[in-house]
Order: structure tokens, then C-alpha cells, then sequence
């Protein structure tokens, strides 16, 4: 597998096939490289739907980097409405192709009820399938770098919602106290100023 482009630098795959590639799976592999980079790059600029029509055509060719980004962009609401169901699809087709990441994440949804029913028969055959098909690959440095990019992004998330919650609560109580003292709720910002204000500040 080569390189997954999604988010900045997020994730990466390493080659892991160990049968010699014919000229025209070269090629292929090229040109898929090619393809999830220019997605990447569109999906960075804010472009996920060019983004997501290339992901969908490699994903439909059998490609698990593209499978699996599309479910971490509908998992994690990446440019995209958060859907648990078509990130567990996604997830699936990846997994199903041997992809170790999209397996464990398969059974994490499955655990955790996300997208799909709690089932934890269905969590452990994948935590099994996940641990017998890449046990040899469990230390690699390709997946640890992943865990740790994967850990990085959930914190980051984490963060901005902390930080998005704070804000919204630190609002209720300057509201309240202006009630208790009398004094006018603060004025509504004008949402078309604000627009241009800051297209303005952005050129």
C-alpha cells in the first residue's frame, strides 16, 4: 500500500506486499499515488467533494487508502456531515481487503455502537482478524507513527471542543450576570459585517 493522503501529513501506509508487481500494477499504484495526493491537496483547500469523487473512484477499484479515507472524513466530519453509517461502510471495504487500521477501527465502531448496533461478538472477530492477519506488523514503526498521528487528532478534536463548550458556558454566565444587574443584553453581531470584515482582513 502507499502513501494515504488525507489531513495534513495524517496518516501513511507502508508497503506491505511482499509478491513482485507487474509493470501495469506499477502503473496503476502510480497513478493512484498521483490521484490521492492531488485529493489531499483539494481536500486541504477545502475542495472535499473533488476530493471525495477521486476517493470514490479508487475505493470502487479496490483501493483501501481511498476507502479508508473516506470513512475517517465521515467519522471524524471532515469537510464533510458527520455519518457513522457510510464511515462504517468505508471502514469495511477496507477491512475486508486486509487493511489492519480499518479493521480495528471497524471493531472499535462495532464496540462502541457507533454507526451500527454495540456488538461485541462482531468487535472481537476484528480485533481477532486485526491481531491474526498483521501480528508480525504490530511494532512497526508504520503503526506506531499512525497510532501516535491517530492520538494527535483525537486530542486536537478534543481540544476544540473543550475549548468551544468553555466559551459557550463563560456566555450563559456573562448573560446571567448582565440579567441580575439590569443591565441590556448585549447586541446581536451583524453576520454580514462580520462576512465582510473578514474577507476583508482575508486579502
Amino acid at each position: 500500500m502507499k502513501t494515504r493522503q488525507i489531513f495534513t501529513a495524517f496518516l501513511c501506509i507502508a508497503s506491505l506486499g511482499c509478491m513482485p508487481a507487474t509493470a501495469g500494477a506499477t502503473d496503476q499504484s502510480a497513478d493512484a499515488d498521483a490521484d490521492l495526493r492531488k485529493a489531499a491537496m483539494l481536500h486541504r483547500g477545502g475542495e472535499t467533494p473533488r476530493a471525495i469523487a477521486i476517493w470514490e473512484a479508487w475505493a470502487g477499484r479496490g483501493n483501501v487508502d481511498a476507502a479508508y479515507n473516506l470513512a475517517v472524513i465521515h467519522q471524524h466530519a471532515d469537510g464533510v456531515a458527520y455519518d457513522a453509517s457510510i464511515a462504517l461502510r468505508w471502514y469495511r471495504v477496507a477491512a475486508e481487503r486486509g487493511d489492519k487500521v480499518s479493521q480495528f477501527q471497524l471493531g472499535l465502531m462495532y464496540l462502541n455502537g457507533e454507526g451500527v448496533p454495540a456488538d461485541e461478538a462482531q468487535a472481537h472477530a476484528w480485533f481477532v482478524r486485526n491481531r491474526h492477519e498483521h501480528a508480525h506488523h504490530h511494532h512497526s514503526p508504520q503503526l506506531q507513527q499512525w497510532q501516535r498521528q491517530a492520538r494527535a487528532l483525537i486530542e486536537e478534536r478534543d481540544r476544540r471542543e473543550a475549548f468551544a463548550a468553555a466559551r459557550r458556558d463563560g456566555d450563559m454566565v456573562l448573560a446571567e450576570l448582565r440579567r441580575r444587574a439590569g443591565l441590556p443584553a448585549e447586541p446581536q453581531p451583524d453576520p454580514v459585517r462580520l462576512a465582510s470584515a473578514a474577507t476583508a482582513g482575508g486579502h
